[in-house]
């Protein structure tokens, strides 16, 4: 994140005395994702952020990988993933690579008795169901359906929901969560032709300082384990931060979409960005407007890189029997385009109301025993005549 924040109290000057009022000393924490070479945020803490009391066995949890190499295009039902009460035993890796996991997950319980951290990967949750509020050391996020949670690696945070029906779709990042660079001015700025703004961007508020002593528990997740660390003192006792490394929201609904007289090609979708993976938005818009042009995406042949489709809402021109939660995985190295007919009935249309993410890695990747749990076995004849 290139633009600065602050909430909170801070001193006037980083890395100097900042007294409580009966004059023992906060205690300043840096906070980034790459060492001391890029953004970062500076924390105030009442209790030094070190005190771990206790600490538990680790167990794993990294995926099991059924399937490493394959040339078919598959589909998931995203929805057959059983609801769990436990947020982090809600989440099922389904396609992973060294680059990223996309998880799904349907938690129906708040986080009330842990925290968690992801010290290995900036985090991407796109809301389908549900809302509540993502809770921080940054302070509090609430969200709703169709907010993307973009939460960097090693925050520390609770998702408290407000209802029970929760689905969500995440995207585990190993490289940091950007905005595109074609979006951004070579000072950090979103640019004119962006499809959304820093006006779209919702950044913590209401920061309520935690000054506790007691055993809190902090469930961390490091190269496919999980440990449990006990800390003496409230992780969220911050008094204030300042700085361009926090979690953020943005709606999919805020996203602007670009439209031409003939078929524009995803990257006009693009939402976000990270190392060897894009994330793009197809949102409500208007069809191309030239009086031969045809709605219905081409044929292409994805040569460098899987194409993943998650479906959230709306009409879905150039695919049959879409539902909500569905998944579809076109892998590198194969052509795809619309089903038998799509072409014929999109001509004259006017305007789509689909709603989906698209993750396109470019690394290919591999289906986990989840995965085929949920697996649509008959996709990859649906070309058929």
């Amino acid at each position: 994140m290139p633009h600065y924040q602050t909430l909170g109290t801070i001193p006037h000057k980083r890395h100097t005395q900042f007294r409580k009022p009966d004059g023992d000393l906060y205690s300043e924490q840096l906070f980034s994702t790459e060492g001391f070479s890029n953004d970062y945020s500076l924390m105030y803490h009442v209790h030094p952020p070190t005190q771990i009391i206790k600490t538990e066995a680790q167990v794993s949890v990294a995926p099991t990988v059924a399937e490493e190499k394959m040339l078919k295009h598959r589909s998931f039902e995203g929805f057959s993933i059983k609801p769990e009460k436990d947020f982090l035993q809600s989440r099922k890796a389904v396609l992973v690579n060294n680059d990223c996991h996309i998880v799904l997950a349907a938690p129906q319980e708040s986080m009330k008795d842990y925290f968690y951290k992801n010290t290995d990967a900036d985090e991407m949750i796109f809301v389908h169901e549900g809302n509540g509020v993502l809770k921080t050391m940054y302070g509090e996020l609430p969200f709703g359906y169709g907010d993307y949670l973009v939460i960097p690696r090693g925050t520390i945070y609770q998702m408290d929901f407000a209802s029970s029906s929760n689905r969500l779709f995440i995207v585990e990042s190993f490289s940091p969560i950007r905005y595109p660079k074609k979006y951004v001015s070579k000072y950090g700025q979103l640019l004119e032709h962006s499809p959304y703004c820093e006006r779209d961007i919702r950044t913590p508020q209401n920061l309520p300082t935690f000054d506790e002593k007691g055993d809190f528990l902090i469930r961390a997740k490091k190269k496919g384990m999980l440990y449990g660390l006990h800390y003496g003192t409230h992780p969220f006792d911050v008094i204030g931060w300042d700085g361009c490394c926090y979690p953020y929201a943005f709606s999919i609904h805020d996203f602007e979409p670009i439209t031409g007289r003939v078929h524009q090609p995803p990257p006009v979708h693009q939402t976000f960005e990270a190392h060897n993976f894009v994330v793009c938005s197809f949102c409500p818009r208007l069809f191309d407007y030239h009086p031969q042009a045809i709605p219905a995406p081409y044929n292409h042949s994805n040569i460098d890189s899987d194409e993943v489709l998650y479906y959230v809402d709306g009409d879905f021109m150039s695919r049959k029997n879409v539902t909500r939660g569905m998944i579809t995985l076109h892998p590198a190295g194969i052509p795809h385009g619309p089903h038998p007919g799509a072409v014929l009935k999109s001509i004259g249309a006017k305007e789509t109301k689909e709603l989906a993410v698209m993750v396109d890695t470019f690394h290919p990747l591999m289906l986990t025993k989840e995965a085929l749990e949920i697996e649509n076995g008959d996709y990859v004849m649906s070309w058929a005549e």
